[in-house]
Order: C-alpha cells, then sequence, then structure tokens
C-alpha cells in the first residue's frame, strides 16, 4: 500500500491571510489523521509565507502519525529542524519569488553542501529526502551524499498530464524516466516518494511506478475540501490510491 502524506501548507495560507489564529493547522492535521493520512507535510519557508515556526513545534507534539518537514538547506532552517527533530525532512529549492516550488533540487552540482546538512540532520535521527527530478544522475548524487529517501518531483508529469493526456508522447517520455529513476532507486537501496501536481485523476498512473512508498499532496486535497470538507477530502484520496493498485 502506497502511504499518503497530506500537505497542510494553504490551511496556513488561508489563515495568514487576516494573520489571525484560524483555521488551525493543528486541527487540520489532527482531521487529516482521522481520514487516514499516514504523515502531515509542511514546508517552513524562509520568507514564512503560510506555515510558521511555531505551527512546526505545535505539529511535532501534537499529531500521532509522521511529521515531514520540506525545507531548504539554510542554516536558519536546519537550525530550527535539528531543534525539532521531524519525523522526515525532505530538502527542496527554494526561490522568493515563485508561487510554489518550481522544480527539482541540484543534487549532482550541489554535493558537498548537501553532503554536510544530510550528515547534521541524520545524526538526530531525522530520515532525510532529497526532491529532485526524474533523472537518474541526480539519483546518484543523492547517493553519494548519504541521503536516505528521493522524492520525484511530479510537477512535469501533472503538466504534461493535463495538457497533453497519458497517450501523448511527451508524457509519456516522461513518465518512462520516472519509471527509470525508481530502478535507480531500488538499485541505490533508498527509499522512494512522488509529489507536486498530484490531484484526484493523476496520481492513480502513479500508482503504476514500481517501490513507491509516499505520495505527498497537498493542493488538491485542501482545494477539494472547499466542497467536501476536508476529512472527506482525504479519505477520498486515500481509497483512490488503494483501488488503483
Amino acid at each position: 500500500m502506497i502511504k499518503l502524506g497530506v500537505n497542510i501548507d494553504h490551511i496556513a495560507t488561508i489563515r495568514q491571510a487576516r494573520r489571525g489564529d484560524v483555521p488551525s493547522i493543528v486541527d487540520a492535521a489532527l482531521i487529516c489523521e482521522k481520514a487516514g493520512a499516514d504523515s502531515i507535510t509542511v514546508h517552513l519557508r524562509e520568507d514564512r509565507r503560510h506555515i510558521q515556526d511555531k505551527d512546526v513545534y505545535d505539529l511535532k507534539k501534537s499529531i500521532k502519525t509522521k511529521l515531514n518537514l520540506e525545507m531548504a538547506a539554510t542554516d536558519e532552517i536546519v537550525e530550527i529542524a535539528l531543534d525539532v527533530k521531524p519525523d522526515f525532512v525532505c530538502i527542496v529549492p527554494e526561490k522568493r519569488q515563485e508561487l510554489t516550488t518550481e522544480g527539482g533540487l541540484d543534487v549532482k552540482k550541489n554535493k558537498k553542501s548537501l553532503a554536510s546538512c544530510v550528515e547534521r540532520l541524520k545524526k538526530v535521527g531525522i530520515i532525510v529526502s532529497m526532491f529532485v527530478e526524474a533523472d537518474t544522475d541526480q539519483v546518484l548524487a543523492c547517493s553519494q551524499i548519504g541521503a536516505d529517501a528521493v522524492e520525484i518531483h511530479t510537477g512535469r508529469y501533472a503538466e504534461f498530464y493535463k495538457e497533453n493526456g497519458r497517450n501523448s508522447l511527451k508524457f509519456k517520455e516522461e513518465f518512462e524516466k520516472i519509471l527509470k529513476v525508481s530502478q535507480e532507486v531500488a538499485k541505490r537501496k533508498l527509499l522512494l516518494n512522488a509529489g507536486h501536481g498530484l490531484d484526484y485523476d493523476n496520481v492513480k498512473h502513479m500508482c503504476k511506478v514500481p517501490n513507491i512508498k509516499e505520495f505527498n499532496i497537498g493542493f488538491s486535497i485542501i482545494a477539494k475540501s472547499i466542497f467536501t470538507g476536508l476529512r472527506a477530502a482525504v479519505k477520498d484520496m486515500k481509497e483512490l490510491i488503494k483501488g488503483s493498485l
């Protein structure tokens, strides 16, 4: 069974629109857990546009499943991660002007600095993942720096699926890259996760990829929850993944 990590960043986006304390991040996480979420994901960005430092500490104290912290490999955020000790950390690229994470991390180009970051996080028992494009060279670099896991950036997969359909050449080429990465990850004995742009339609095809342990899905679940409620939105996604295996 592929696990489901629910990203609740956009609950905080709504809250920060008024700089208040509702809707509650912790309440949202607990609802997700009751609906079957296997972990809770949040991205503590440098600009603090949605998730705040206190949210991360509160979630660590409150949830019963696992906490997955997405973060840039900066000294400030690494220090927070070392203090909070989430169950997982996923290192992502980050730019101030982007609406959301635009692509995968270039681990190959930044091996030295990332290796130091990975070592520090693993030393306190955190499982460390790298958010990368579907590229076997990047997977090799992740293995070389001591990462525990790889999370495939599925943004291009989702884009090609929506614009061209499953039978288009662009989509087939991207999906083939993902399949190759899956094989490379297994060869390197790393964990394999996937996320970004996954929704109630395109996730079914991703369930066919061997070795995937967990999907991290946020925006599509939170968007659906406006109409169905958060518990139903999470439950529907869990059942969809289960039924696609």
